[in-house]
C-alpha cells in the first residue's frame, strides 16, 4: 500500500510503498477513504509524543471501509462503512467497565502507538468496542472529519462543560476544535465568543454560531474583553488550542464557579501555563480536562447532526491528495487556512 512515512521527527515524510497490514484476531484491516489533518499529526511528526517510534505513518481520524475481520470480532463484518475515535479502548480495564473509554489505560491510538491512517489502509483494534457504524448517507469525508476533533469537542462541550441554554461559552482558538466547539454549544442554545487572531477564521466562527468574535489582537485583554461582554465572565471556557496564553486567557475569562475546558493539547515549552491557582480557589473554578470521546457516545452526535442540529460539513476546508498531505502536514503550524483538511484520495 501507499502510505506517508517519516524515518526521523521533523525530517520530511515521504510516500513509500509498504506492506498491506493485517487485523489482530480482534481488530480489522480498514480501507481509508477520507482521513484528517491534525496538529495532534504535526506534534506527533515534531516528536512531541514519547510513545511514538518511527519509522511512522501517521493519521488518527479517519473513516472508511471494512477491509479485512479478525476470527473473533462479532459486530462488523467487510463491506461495513465504518469510522472510529482517536482512541481505540481495551473493553476490558476498570475505566472501561466504567464507560470511560477515552481514558483507557490500555488505549491503542491509530496514528501513534501504531502506524495511522495517511496510508490506503490502517488497523483498529478491539473492533466490536471501537468501530462506529456510518449512516448510509454521511459521507466519508465528513465523517473522517468527526473522528478527533468534532467528537473532541462534542465530549467536552455535552458531557464535560454540560453547557446548558443561556450560558456564555468562550472558546479561545477557531481551528478544528475551536470551530466545532463553537458549533455544538450554538446548537445548545449557548451564547458563544469565538476568539482568534485570524479575521477569516473568526468570520467562519460567526457562521457556524458564534454570537460575537474577538480578534485577541485588537484588544488590550482577551478576558478583561469577555468580562465586560458577559457581565462578569463566562460560565464554560475552553483553551481549543493548546498555548499558555490561550489557557490562562480562558481561566481569567470566567466568572465565579465557572468551569475551564482544556482540550487543545499542551506541548513542548506550553506544557506548564502559569495557571492562577488563587483565582481557581477564591472563585472556585473548576479545570476540567476533556480527551476524546466513547464510541458509544457517537449515537448522540449523530444523532443531533441527522436531526439538522449540528452540520459539521460546514467546517470542512480543503481536500487534498496523499501527496499533498505532505506539505499540509508539515506546515501545519504556519498555516492560516480556515476549515478542516481532509485527505480524499489516495
Amino acid at each position: 500500500m501507499k502510505a506517508v512515512v517519516f524515518e526521523k521527527f521533523a525530517q520530511m515524510p515521504v510516500i513509500q510503498n509498504v506492506a498491506d497490514p493485517t487485523p489482530a484476531s480482534h481488530g480489522v484491516v480498514i480501507k481509508v477513504e477520507a482521513t484528517g489533518v491534525c496538529r495532534s499529526d504535526w506534534h506527533c511528526w515534531q516528536g512531541h509524543d514519547t510513545d511514538v517510534v518511527v519509522p511512522h505513518v501517521p493519521g488518527h481520524e479517519f473513516a472508511g471501509i471494512v477491509e479485512a475481520v479478525g476470527k473473533d470480532v462479532k459486530r462488523f463484518k467487510t463491506g461495513d462503512r465504518v469510522t472510529v475515535p482517536f482512541i481505540n479502548a481495551c473493553g476490558s480495564c476498570p475505566e472501561c467497565h466504567s464507560g470511560n473509554h477515552q481514558v483507557c489505560g490500555n488505549q491503542t491510538q491509530p496514528g501513534f502507538t501504531h502506524w495511522g491512517s495517511f496510508a490506503q489502509y490502517t488497523t483498529v483494534d478491539q473492533a466490536d468496542v471501537n468501530l462506529v457504524a456510518l449512516p448510509e448517507h454521511l459521507d466519508f469525508v465528513t465523517a473522517a472529519s468527526l473522528g478527533c476533533r468534532f467528537v473532541t469537542s462534542f465530549r467536552a462541550v455535552v458531557d464535560q462543560g454540560k453547557v446548558s441554554a443561556g450560558q456564555w461559552v468562550a472558546v479561545h482558538g477557531c481551528g478544528g476544535v475551536g470551530l466545532s466547539a463553537v458549533m455544538i454549544a450554538s446548537a445548545l442554545g449557548a451564547n458563544v465568543i469565538a476568539v482568534d487572531l485570524q479575521d477569516d477564521k473568526l468570520a467562519l466562527a460567526k457562521q457556524v454560531g458564534a454570537a460575537v468574535t474577538i480578534n485577541a489582537s485588537q484588544v488590550a485583554s482577551v478576558p478583561e474583553a469577555i468580562r465586560e461582554i458577559t457581565t462578569g465572565g463566562a460560565h464554560v471556557s475552553m483553551d481549543a488550542l493548546g498555548h499558555s496564553v490561550t489557557c490562562v486567557n480562558s481561566v481569567q475569562s470566567l466568572r465565579k464557579l465557572g468551569k475551564h475546558i482544556q482540550v487543545g493539547l499542551l506541548m513542548a515549552e506550553h506544557a506548564t501555563p502559569a495557571i492562577p491557582m488563587g483565582r481557581v480557589i477564591g472563585d472556585e473554578l473548576e479545570i476540567i480536562g476533556s480527551h476524546g470521546m466513547q464510541a458509544f457516545r457517537y449515537d448522540a452526535m449523530l444523532s443531533m447532526m441527522m436531526s439538522g442540529k449540528l452540520k459539521p460539513e460546514k467546517l470542512l476546508g480543503r481536500t487534498i491528495s496523499l501527496t499533498e498531505s505532505i506539505e499540509a502536514l508539515t506546515t501545519l503550524d504556519t498555516s492560516n487556512t480556515a476549515g478542516v483538511t481532509v485527505i480524499s484520495s489516495f
